[in-house]
C-alpha cells in the first residue's frame, strides 16, 4: 500500500521495488540458521606455517606487492559512544544520586568509571581536555580532588568540549607519543605505509566513514598527511565513501508492516557492515586488506601485526597465481590430463573448494569444467587468533547452499543456539575472528568481480530495536565477512593473538598494548 511519497523515496535511495519486496519477504519468513559440521582448527581447516615458510611468504609478498595495486580497507563509520556506555551510566547516576553513587568506590574493576578516573592522566586524550576544562577555570586534577565528576564528563563527551561521543572512532586520540596524540586513523595511516606502498612510493587506504564526519575527516587528514608522508618517505592516496542509501532496509513493526516517521515517511534504517560490500566492490585493486578501525597498536608493537599481514598477502599471492595460471591454461585449451590431477591435489589440499567424491571418476574435460568453474572466484585469506573467550565469530565448516562443506566465518546469530549439536560444535572452536583479511576481487584476466553475485542472501539476520519508543524490527543483510563472501575461496590462517587488540570500551585504551 505504498503512496507516490513512497515510490519517490524508495527511488531516491535507489532501491527497487523487488529488493523492497525481499526485503518483507525475509521479515516475515525470517532467515535461516547456518548449519555448523565442525570448528575449522589447526590441520583442519586452518592452516599454521613453520618459520622458514613463514618467511618465504613474507619475502614473496615484499617481491610481488609494489607491482600491484594493494589497498587498505577501513571500515571506520561506526561512532564512538558505545565505548563510553559506563561513563553515561556513571554520568546519570551522578544526576539522580545527587552526589557520588554508592557503588563508585565499590566497583573498582578495569571498566569502571572509578579505574577511568584513577587513570585519567594516562589517556592520549588527557592535554586535550584538561585545554578544554581550563577555558571554564577548571582542572582536571582539582576536579578530581573536589570529586566534580561531572564537568570532567562533559568536556569529555559532549560539544562543550571534545565531544568524544558524537565523533567515531577514527578520530579519537588512541595513543600517546612524543609529538603529541595519535589518532585511530592516523595508526592505519602508518600502518599503510608498511605493506601498501607501491613502486613508485605511493601507499593506499580507503575508509568509510558517516556522511556527518566528513569533513572532521577531511581536516584531520588535512592536518597530519604531510608529517606521514615525511616520516615514511612515501605519498598518501588516502580515499573515503560513505554507506550508500540503497543497501539500507527497511524497518517493520511486530506485525512485520512498514513503519513510518512522524513525518509520515517510510522508516529505513542502516542495514550492518554488510552494506559496505558495495562499497568494497567499488575499489579498483589487484589486493584489499581489511581491518577494523579500533584494532591497532603504538608503533612500539606493530612489527608483528606488519609481519603477519605480509604473511597473508604472500599466501593469497601465493595460491592466487596457482588460480590464474591454470586459469589461464585452461583458456589456452592446453591443459591435459596431467595438469588437471595436479589441480585437482592441489586444490583438495588447500581446501580451497570442496570437490564431489564423483570427481575423480568423471572424464577429464568435465573435472577441467568443474574446476575452472569453482575456482574462478574472490579469494580471501583470514588471520585467525586463538579463542581466550572473546565474544564473536569464528572459523567453521559449514554446509554450503550447495549442499557441500565450505569454509566460513560464523556469528553466533547464525547459529540454532537451541538445537544442542549445533551449541557444542559452536563452543568447541578454538580460534576467532579478528577481522584481518586480505583478498582478491579480480579474475585472472584483471577484470573485477561483481561481489554482489557471491552473496549468501540468507544469511541475514533480523532484531529487535526502539524507534521514539516503539518497538520495531531491523534487518541487517549478510555480514561483509560473514554471508557477503560466503560464496568466496575462503583460507584461514592462524596469526598470533598480539595482532589483535580492539578498543571497544574507552578504558581498552589503558591495557599496556595501548600505552
Amino acid at each position: 500500500m505504498l503512496q507516490q511519497d513512497d515510490l519517490n523515496l524508495i527511488e531516491k535511495k535507489g532501491i527497487t521495488l523487488k529488493i523492497l519486496e525481499n526485503q518483507l519477504d525475509h521479515f516475515r519468513k525470517g532467515f535461516p540458521f547456518i548449519r555448523l559440521l565442525r570448528p575449522a582448527i589447526q590441520n583442519d581447516g586452518i592452516i599454521t606455517f613453520g618459520e622458514e615458510k613463514k618467511n618465504e611468504l613474507i619475502r614473496f609478498f615484499e617481491e610481488l606487492a609494489p607491482s600491484l595495486r594493494v589497498i587498505k580497507f577501513v571500515p571506520a563509520s561506526g561512532a564512538a559512544s558505545r565505548m563510553f556506555r559506563h561513563l553515561f551510566e556513571f554520568h546519570e547516576s551522578l544526576k539522580t544520586s545527587k552526589g557520588i553513587p554508592e557503588n563508585y568506590f565499590a566497583d573498582k574493576d578495569f571498566n569502571s568509571a572509578y579505574y577511568f578516573f584513577q587513570n585519567i592522566h594516562r589517556f592520549a586524550f588527557y592535554h586535550d581536555l584538561q585545554d578544554s576544562l581550563e577555558k571554564e577555570g577548571k582542572t582536571i586534577e582539582k576536579s578530581l580532588a573536589e570529586k566534580e565528576f561531572a564537568p570532567i564528563l562533559d568536556h569529555l563527551l559532549s560539544g562543550v568540549g571534545l565531544n568524544y561521543s558524537a565523533l567515531p572512532k577514527a578520530l579519537l586520540a588512541f595513543h600517546n607519543y612524543e609529538d603529541g596524540p595519535r589518532a585511530a586513523m592516523e595508526e592505519h595511516l602508518v600502518e599503510a605505509a608498511y605493506y601498501t606502498m607501491d613502486r613508485n612510493g605511493v601507499s593506499k587506504i580507503h575508509f568509510t566513514i558517516s556522511p556527518e564526519h566528513i569533513w572532521k575527516f577531511d581536516e584531520k587528514i588535512a592536518a597530519v598527511r604531510e608529517k606521514y608522508e615525511t616520516r615514511f618517505h612515501t605519498r598518501l592516496d588516502i580515499h573515503h565513501s560513505i554507506q550508500k542509501s540503497c543497501t539500507d532496509t527497511i524497518a517493520v513493526d511486530e506485525d512485520n508492516l512498514p513503519i513510518r516517521n512522524p513525518n509520515g515517511t517510510l522508516l529505513f534504517r542502516p542495514a550492518g557492515h554488510g552494506a559496505l560490500l558495495a562499497n568494497l566492490n567499488e575499489q579498483d585493486a589487484d589486493v584489499l586488506f581489511i581491518k577494523n578501525i579500533d584494532n591497532i597498536v603504538p608503533d612500539r608493537l606493530k612489527a608483528p601485526t606488519i609481519e603477519n599481514k605480509k604473511l597473508i598477502g604472500g599466501y593469497l599471492l601465493h595460491i592466487r597465481q596457482r588460480i590464474f595460471d591454470f586459469l589461464k591454461l585452461v583458456e589456452s585449451g592446453n591443459v591435459t590430463g596431467e595438469k588437471i590431477r595436479e589441480m585437482a591435489s592441489f586444490v583438495a589440499s588447500r581446501n580451497l573448494i570442496s570437490l564431489s567424491a564423483e570427481f575423480e571418476h568423471q572424464a577429464e574435460e568435465t573435472q577441467c569444467r568443474i574446476l575452472a568453474r569453482e575456482l574462478n572466484r574472490p579469494i580471501r585469506v583470514c588471520g585467525m587468533v586463538r579463542n581466550e573467550g572473546e565474544p564473536g565469530g569464528g572459523p567453521f565448516w559449514v554446509t554450503g547452499p550447495n549442499g557441500k562443506p565450505s569454509l566460513q566465518i560464523v556469528e553466533s546469530s547464525q547459529v540454532n543456539m537451541n538445537d544442542e549439536g549445533q551449541t557444542v560444535i559452536f563452543r568447541a572452536s578454538t580460534h576467532f575472528n579478528p577481522v584481518d583479511l586480505v583478498c582478491c576481487t579480480i579474475d585472472y584476466k584483471g577484470n573485477p568481480f561483481n561481489l554482489q553475485d557471491f552473496v549468501d542472501e540468507s544469511t541475514g539476520f533480523i532484531s529487535m530495536k526502539s524507534s521514539g519508543g516503539r518497538t520495531l524490527k531491523a534487518q541487517e543483510l549478510p555480514g561483509l565477512w560473514n554471508g557477503s563472501m560466503a560464496g568466496w575461496i575462503t583460507l584461514f590462517v592462524e596469526v598470533p593473538l598480539i595482532t589483535f587488540n580492539p578498543v571497544k570500551t574507552i578504558n581498552d585504551l589503558l591495557r599496556d598494548v595501548h600505552q
